[in-house]
């Protein structure tokens, strides 16, 4: 369910992108934030530019991982997370297989701005929450164990 709704939220705003941002960004506050349209034919941070078919295959593993493991998640918290991955995971890699002119060649597209940061999209900062909500739930339950 999560992971659809990140699918959904992720596909819809890059949609909006495409079609609002393709005369150039939108300032939203001076040298601060603004929704500008890239693409991102590598990894996080344009690491591995020109990659995405190798970053598409290694998708595919950790979707399959992710939801692996979703089975075994005992917790509303661990699901959620999981959720965000997996929904994030896919929503990118929607990207890698329709935006791009041969297989798994695609360019995701960014238009998140902020000065200070990388571009990204809600695909990549789902991914970021879930991994962020997975450490910290992990790290909660297991110190409440030990005590």
């Amino acid at each position: 369910m999560v992971a659809g709704v990140v699918v959904l939220i992720d596909q819809l705003t890059k949609w909006w992108a495409l079609n609002a941002l393709d005369e150039g960004p939108i300032v939203i506050i001076e040298d601060f934030f603004q929704f500008r349209l890239t693409f991102n034919t590598g990894a996080s941070f344009s690491m591995l530019t020109g990659a995405g078919p190798l970053i598409a295959i290694v998708v595919f593993g950790v979707i399959g991982l992710i939801i692996f493991v979703l089975g075994d998640a005992s917790r509303r918290i661990e699901a959620v997370s999981l959720g965000l991955v997996l929904g994030g995971a896919i929503g990118n890699l929607i990207d890698r297989l329709f935006r791009g002119s041969g297989l798994l060649d695609g360019a995701v597209v960014d238009f998140i701005d902020f000065s200070f940061f990388a571009t990204f999209n809600v695909a990549d900062a789902a991914v970021t929450i879930g991994v962020m909500l997975l450490l910290v739930s992990t790290f909660v339950f297991r110190r409440g164990r030990r005590g």
